[in-house]
């Protein structure tokens, strides 16, 4: 019997009806093209990572606070397991001054499967930077790379000149160069930080890439008691182009579609990205350690979708998500689902009560991507089986739920935008419009300092899009046609066809950047720029 290989991972997954059998297998080494010039590899990294081989850089006392294996021993009283599960340390305290070095790095998703990328701090994810809300700090980035770039700090309110985008006029990384970031972070909650560049058809370039990585403002909120607190990036790799059909957008497909044309565009679509390797945060599912857990435990998990290209689903069989926070806000309702959904750019912050004993696999619900490597292994204490997957219960996904009664009037003042794809707008790639026009629309959107508004979404296109306004929070009124408050975002996927509203207070002044958070759309028209009068 022919057992197929999981690509360049070093496992084969044996399927059976419950369970995930992980198998040694021997397969050659595959790497794509590596950014660096020769003899360019470490030329402008930290001396600390010359000073050894790459393969011994990480210590093994490192590697156990990390993955949290020292959570066998059980923890100090009154002290949570903080797991990053990323290469490098995280900060546990929040600091003020920060360092950032772009450059060509290597990320060892199996033992056989090694991807060359460009990240932050010589890892993908990159160091996690930890700051308290409403203390000022500095954020120093060098660039060792050939091409400019920018660092946007996503979630964020903070002025546009060091929000890290070109079309707001933040100033560049130069290439072999260096840039200050100076801001007071603010709102508290789980942000993160990302390259801004644009990538058009090079899949080498912009959120492609590995640089990516958690940012933490620490605010007076507080999660509620729990034992272990992980961090945990949903990726994909190696990028390529496809006129195949592979949207796994939407859990219900079948919803409302108000925006559906009555006349269907038969054109024949563009190009489209598309990934079959997955990671969370450096590691394919088999490859890397289990989060290790004891009945009884409350676990906090963080999740990033960091991907360019896909909106991605998440399960973990017998177990709910309490969902309290979405991109960093808590929630008005906390809520318990089975399936999670991020669209890129999205941040979900769940509690998951450990109360089902076993091994299993927390990872995407759809067979090909979990086999991909979308998954880590959830192993509770002396549990020695073979990690299992449970189809999970058919849930849609549905921001309402964390919501509360909507209560107040609507605002006076309002804005639409309306979204449509053209096939083939760009040659062999598909383009996008707002309201029937191409990019920048900087005279169409004028805001008024300090008013309250209300943005609609019309989604004319067949793709559920992650929608993201900078530095403006997002309260979502109205999405499945229904009615809500509360639910603050700052990233939005509308349905394919859908329609939503949301209401924002103008109060950043400055150009302001609404883009699609899948990198090809943004690239290809999927932004408007809106400017204060």
């Amino acid at each position: 019997m022919t057992v197929p290989i999981l690509p360049g991972v070093g496992f084969v997954p044996v399927k059976s009806s419950t369970t995930f059998q992980w198998i040694h297998s021997h397969t050659i080494q595959y790497t794509t093209n590596i950014y660096a010039t020769p003899g360019s590899i470490g030329a402008g990294w930290p001396d600390a990572i010359q000073e050894v081989p790459w393969s011994f850089r990480m210590q093994r006392r490192d590697f156990l606070k990390i993955a949290g294996l020292a959570a066998a021993t059980g923890p100090l009283v009154g002290q949570q397991p903080q797991s990053f599960l990323a290469p490098t340390a995280s900060e546990d305290v929040a600091k003020t001054d920060f360092a950032l070095r772009i450059s060509p790095i290597t990320v060892e998703l199996g033992p056989n499967r090694i991807i060359s990328t460009v990240g932050y701090n010589g890892t993908s994810p990159g160091p996690l930077l930890r700051m308290k809300e409403g203390v000022p700090v500095t954020v120093n980035v060098v660039n060792d790379t050939d091409v400019p770039e920018y660092v946007h700090f996503h979630g964020l309110l903070i002025p546009s000149d060091v929000d890290g985008s070109e079309e707001e006029g933040t100033p560049v990384v130069p290439p072999h160069g260096s840039r200050s970031y100076r801001f007071t972070p603010t709102p508290a909650g789980t942000r993160w930080y990302h390259t801004h560049t644009m990538s058009m058809d090079d899949l080498h370039r912009g959120s492609y890439t590995g640089m990516f990585g958690f940012l933490v403002v620490e605010g007076a909120s507080n999660p509620g008691r729990y034992d272990q607190e992980h961090y945990l990036a949903l990726r994909d790799w190696e990028p390529y182009f496809t006129n195949q059909a592979m949207d796994n957008d939407d859990l219900d497909p079948a919803g409302a579609q108000p925006e559906k044309p009555k006349v269907m565009d038969t054109r024949q679509p563009g190009m489209e990205v598309a990934a079959d390797i997955f990671s969370i945060n450096d590691k394919a599912l088999g490859a890397g350690e289990p989060i290790r857990v004891k009945p009884g435990e409350r676990v906090l998990f963080h999740f990033l979708n960091a991907s360019a290209i896909e909106n991605r689903h998440l399960a973990l069989p017998g177990h709910k998500f309490n969902v309290i926070a979405l991109d960093g806000n808590p929630v008005p309702t906390p809520a318990d689902v089975d399936v999670l959904m991020l669209g890129p750019g999205e941040r979900i912050d769940a509690i998951v009560e450990m109360n089902q004993p076993g091994v299993w696999i927390l990872g995407a619900p759809e067979d090909m991507v979990r086999e991909g490597g979308l998954g880590i292994v959830i192993e509770y204490a002396n549990q020695r089986t073979t990690p299992q997957w449970k189809a999970a219960p058919k849930s849609n996904w549905d921001y309402t739920i964390f919501g509360k009664t909507a209560s107040q009037a609507a605002p006076t003042e309002k804005l639409d935008m309306l979204f449509e794809k053209i096939p083939r707008g760009a040659g062999k790639y598909n383009s996008f419009t707002v309201n029937g026009k191409s990019y920048p629309h900087d005279q169409e959107f004028v805001l008024k300092q300090g008013t309250r508004y209300r943005l609609t979404f019309h989604n004319r296109t067949d793709d559920a899009h992650p929608l993201h306004l900078h530095r403006h929070q997002l309260e979502i009124v109205e999405i499945y046609g229904k009615a809500t408050s509360g639910v603050i975002k700052d990233t939005v996927v509308v349905p394919t066809y859908g329609r939503a509203s949301v209401d924002f207070t103008a109060d950043q002044p400055g150009l302001t950047l609404f883009h699609c958070h899948i990198q090809m759309h943004m690239d290809y028209g999927f932004k408007a720029l809106l400017r204060y009068m």
